[in-house]
Order: C-alpha cells, then structure tokens, then sequence
C-alpha cells in the first residue's frame, strides 16, 4: 500500500462542511442513507459497497463528501475525500493502495468521461473495495449512463449499488445555510441582509458562501457589520 499521506492532494475538509450545516428537509432522506451507508461499515454481511451520487452543480455534493467523511471519522472509521479535478492532473497510480481506507469518497467522476485510462483505474479500485470490503461514495453531475463514460464495466460498478439523486435547496434552506455559516463565523445575518444577498448575486450555494467569505474578510478588516450598504460597496468591486 503507497502512503496516502505522501499524495500532493487537497485533503483537508472544510470544518463547517457536516451533516449538520446541510439544512432542510429536501435532501433528508439523501442524508440518512448516506449516514447508514457509512454505518455499516461495522457489518461483516455482504453489502453493497458503493453509492453514487448524482445532482446538478451547486446541489452540494461536495458538501455530503465532507460531510460523510466527518460522520465516518466521528465513528471511529479512516476515510478520504478527493476531487477527479484535480486527480486528473496526476498519475492513476495514486488510487493505489485506497482500498484499505475504510471509506474513500471521490467527487465529480464527470472529470474522466473522455479518459479511458483513469476509467480503468476507478473500475479496479471498486473492485479492490469490493475485496476489502470497505465504502466508496462516488458523485457526478449526471445519471451514470448520461456521463459518457467509455467503460461499460464502469458504468454498470456505478450503478452496482446505493443510487441517489441531490435536489436543489429551496431558497428557505439556502437563507438557513447562510445564516448558519455567517454564525459559525461569529456574523449575525439578518433576515433581510440574507435575503438580499440571495436575491442580488449568484443563488449557487458555493457562490454564496464564497461571497460570505469575502464580506467575513472585508467586514474585519474594515471593523465594519455586514449591510446591506456594505454589500453593495464591497461585493460590487
């Protein structure tokens, strides 16, 4: 087994990306099968080993990696998340060795629709998974058989085992997420402050909570409250 501690790879989750940040009941379901998938890793009965995740960009899907990754950690299991977009960029060779990690969770397989080598290498990895009984978590933007992949040996691992599908949040539980990160990072966001950073930019979560982060960092540094005047002047340069 190669070291994955020696992968020159983004590993580090975010801290406020868990189960609990994901608000509202549109996914709940999503949720509490993801938090059994990962539950019964301590069964030694034959289970299916995979779970495809699939939704649309900005559904939070890299969020659910995140976050399985903490409730796996929580309960006293290994795990590892990595992203296809920056996979790619490296050797398959990395992917080596990942089979004895209890669950690996790899994000946006869409990255390796048109690269049959890299098709190849997540195909063998399932099966060592498989071998070892461990946990894969897998997401795309796509069904499995609209993602172009080459590999019908792939396709069919995919569609092997737990299927599900994120929907969008409902612009009540994108109030609540924000609101929520702003408090983590000890921001009050007012109602009408949210509501107007929801209806003035990008609705995507991650866009929302990447333009939080820039008026976290403006609001310290200027020692100033997050307005709406303050919105205006900061997120319109």
């Amino acid at each position: 087994m190669k070291n994955t501690a020696q992968l020159a790879l983004a590993v580090q989750l975010p801290d406020d990306e868990t189960f609990d940040s994901f608000f509202g009941e549109t996914n709940s379901v999503v949720v509490e099968q993801l938090q059994q998938f990962i539950f019964s890793l301590q069964e030694q009965e034959n289970l299916p080993i995979g779970f495809y995740l699939f939704g649309q960009t900005g559904s939070g899907k890299s969020h659910l990696l995140h976050a399985c990754c903490a409730y796996a950690e929580q309960q006293g299991f290994s795990s590892l998340c990595l992203s296809f977009s920056e996979l790619t960029q490296l050797s398959v060779d990395v992917l080596e060795g990942l089979e004895h990690i209890d669950l690996v969770c790899l994000d946006g397989i869409q990255y390796i629709a048109d690269d049959a080598q890299w098709q190849q290498a997540v195909f063998d990895l399932y099966n060592r998974v498989i071998e070892q009984n461990k946990r894969l978590i897998i997401t795309a933007d796509l069904p499995a058989k609209d993602l172009g992949i080459a590999l019908p040996d792939l396709v069919s691992r995919l569609n092997w085992g737990y299927i599900e599908q994120i929907k969008p949040l409902t612009d009540e539980e994108k109030l609540a997420t924000i609101q929520y990160r702003a408090k983590q990072r000890g921001v009050v966001l007012s109602d009408e402050v949210a509501k107007y950073l929801l209806n003035h930019f990008s609705r995507q979560m991650q866009d929302l909570i990447s333009s939080l982060d820039v008026l976290d960092k403006a609001s310290i540094r200027e020692q100033r409250k997050i307005t709406i005047p303050f919105i205006k002047e900061v997120l319109s340069n």
